[in-house]
C-alpha cells in the first residue's frame, strides 16, 4: 500500500511541473478549516501484517460505527498553484494499539489523542476547478494520554470542492506511518470546510498609454531624417550629409581618426593594432608578461619553474621541490635512507597465511615513518608478494592484503597522510628467488617499500 501510495504521489508532482501557467494566479491564500475526523486503528495494522488485497478480500476492514470520532483544524498557504502547505491539528478519543515490542500494556480504555503534523499537498489541478484531487505527506507528532509521544509520518490523497471566494470542503483519507518506537500506523478519514483568513487582493488595472506624436522617419537612426539623408539607409554623419566617414581598412575607425589607415587595428590604440612589446607573437592585452618573451599557453609568460632549479615545471616531476635535472628534476634520494627503508621492509613479519601483522614489525614501520615525516616530499609505494606455493587465488588477494595492512599501519599509527603511499599486491607473480627451495620461497615472501619523490 505504501507503494501505491508513493507512487500517486509521484504522479501529483509531474502533473504540477508540466501544468501550463496561468494569467490569473490561484495559489491558495491562507485558510483556516474545520474537520470532522474519524480514526481507524486497526486496518492497518491488518495491512501491514497481511495485504490490502487480503484485508479487502475478507471484509476485514473495520467499520464505521467501530472508529474514533475527532475534531482538527487545518492551516493552509499556497506555495504555487500546484502546492500548498498544509498544518494540522486534531484530537479524539481512541484505544491507543501500542506494539508489544513498545513495552506499554494495552489500553482498556478510551483516552485522549492528540495529533499535530506539517504537510504538503501536490494537487494535479489547479484552485480553479471545482474538484482538486491531491495527494499529501509530511511529518507527524502525537500525544497520548497526556504521557506517551510518538512521531509518525502522514502521507494519503484528498479532494478539494471549491465553493468559490477560496471557500471548499476538503476531504481527505490518510495513512499514518509510524517512525518511532510508540508510534503505531493507523489511518484517518476527515471531511472540514475552510474560509480563506485574508480578502483576495484586487487584480491591478492596466491603463494602456496613449500612442505616440508622429514622427518623421528616419531610417538608418543616424539622427538626421531620411529627407535630409544622402544615404537614408546607412548611418553617417551630418558633416557627410549623412553618409559614413571613410574607413578604408574596414576596422571601424574611420580614416579621419586612424593613424593607420590601411591596417586593421582598435579604438583604443587610435586605429592602429594591439602592440607586441616583447615581440613573443602574443599581443600585449593577451600577455600577462608583457616585456618578457613568452609562449601562449602560459598567456605569453615563460614556462614556470616554482622550485627555482632551472628545470621548468613542463620537465619537472617535482616541480614544488627542487631537484637535478638527471632526476627529472626530482632530488636524488640519499642512499642511506633507500638502505634503511629496505631493511626495514625485510624485517615486516604477518601471522602465517594471514595479514595480521606481528609486534616485531612495528619498530621497522614507525622508522620508515619516521623518514616519511622527516621530508614531506617523499612518496612511499608499498608492494605484497607470495610464494608460489598454493594458487594465485589465495595469493593475489593475500598478498594485497599484506600491503594493505602495512599502508593502515602508516596512516593510522604512523600519521602519515594516506595521499603519499600507494599500496599492491602481486602474488607471486614476481619472485626474487628460485621457488623450488623453502629459502628461496623464504625470500620470496616479501613486502617491498620504495620511496620515490613523484
Amino acid at each position: 500500500m505504501k507503494k501505491f501510495l508513493f507512487s500517486l504521489i509521484a504522479l501529483g508532482l509531474s502533473a504540477a511541473a508540466f501544468a501550463q501557467p496561468a494569467t490569473i494566479s490561484y495559489k491558495k491564500r491562507p485558510t483556516l478549516t474545520v474537520n470532522f475526523l474519524l480514526k481507524d486503528m486497526r486496518t492497518a495494522d491488518l495491512i501491514d501484517h497481511s495485504s490490502l488485497s487480503s484485508v479487502l478480500n475478507n471484509g476485514q476492514w473495520t467499520k464505521v460505527r467501530d472508529m474514533s470520532p475527532g475534531l482538527g483544524l487545518q492551516y493552509f498557504q499556497g506555495l504555487t498553484e500546484h502546492i500548498d502547505f498544509m498544518g494540522s491539528l486534531s484530537g479524539s478519543y481512541v484505544k491507543y494499539p501500542f506494539s508489544y515490542k513498545s513495552g506499554v500494556s494495552q489500553q482498556t480504555n478510551s483516552r485522549f489523542l492528540l495529533e499535530t503534523s506539517a504537510s504538503m499537498n501536490f494537487k494535479l489541478l489547479t484552485d480553479k476547478h471545482f474538484l482538486v484531487p491531491y495527494f499529501t505527506v509530511g511529518l507527524g507528532a502525537s500525544m497520548y494520554a497526556g504521557t506517551y509521544f510518538a512521531a509518525y509520518m502522514p502521507y494519503g490523497m484528498g479532494l478539494q470542492m471549491n465553493l468559490g471566494e477560496g471557500t471548499f470542503i476538503n476531504t481527505q483519507f490518510g495513512y499514518n506511518a509510524k517512525i518511532s518506537n510508540l508510534a503505531t500506523n493507523h489511518l484517518t478519514y476527515s471531511i472540514g470546510i475552510g474560509s480563506p483568513l485574508k480578502e483576495k487582493k484586487a487584480e491591478p488595472v492596466v491603463v494602456a498609454p496613449p500612442p505616440p506624436p508622429p514622427v518623421e522617419k528616419d531610417t538608418d537612426g543616424d539622427g538626421i531624417l531620411d529627407s535630409k539623408d544622402k544615404c537614408p539607409t546607412v548611418a553617417g554623419i551630418a558633416k557627410y550629409d549623412g553618409c559614413p566617414v571613410p574607413d578604408t581598412d574596414g576596422d571601424g575607425i574611420n580614416d579621419e581618426n586612424d593613424k593607420c589607415p590601411t591596417v586593421k587595428g582598435l579604438a583604443k590604440y587610435q586605429g592602429c593594432p594591439v602592440p607586441d612589446t616583447d615581440k613573443d607573437g602574443i599581443n600585449d592585452e593577451e600577455d600577462k608578461c608583457p616585456t618578457v618573451a613568452g609562449v601562449a599557453r602560459y598567456q605569453g609568460c615563460p614556462i614556470p619553474d616554482r622550485d627555482k632549479d632551472g628545470i621548468n615545471d613542463e620537465e619537472d616531476k617535482c616541480p614544488d621541490v627542487p631537484g637535478v635535472r638527471e632526476n627529472n628534476g626530482c632530488p636524488v634520494i640519499k642512499e642511506e635512507i633507500v638502505k634503511k627503508v629496505a631493511a626495514s621492509a625485510k624485517n615486516i613479519f604477518f601471522a602465517t597465511g594471514s595479514n595480521k601483522l606481528l609486534a616485531k614489525s612495528f619498530k621497522s614501520l614507525n622508522d620508515v615513518a619516521a623518514i616519511l615525516k622527516e621530508d614531506a616530499a617523499l612518496k612511499l609505494d608499498i608492494e605484497g608478494h607470495t610464494d608460489n606455493t598454493g594458487s594465485d587465488k589465495i595469493n593475489q588477494p593475500l598478498s594485497h592484503k599484506r600491503a594493505q595492512a602495512v599502508y593502515d599501519y602508516l596512516t593510522t599509527k604512523g600519521g602519515i597522510d594516506a595521499g603519499r603511499i600507494t599500496h599492491e599486491g602481486f602474488g607471486s607473480s614476481r619472485p626474487v628467488a628460485d621457488n623450488k627451495t623453502a629459502k628461496g620461497r623464504s625470500l620470496n615472501r616479501r613486502v617491498e617499500m620504495k620511496l620515490k619523490y613523484y
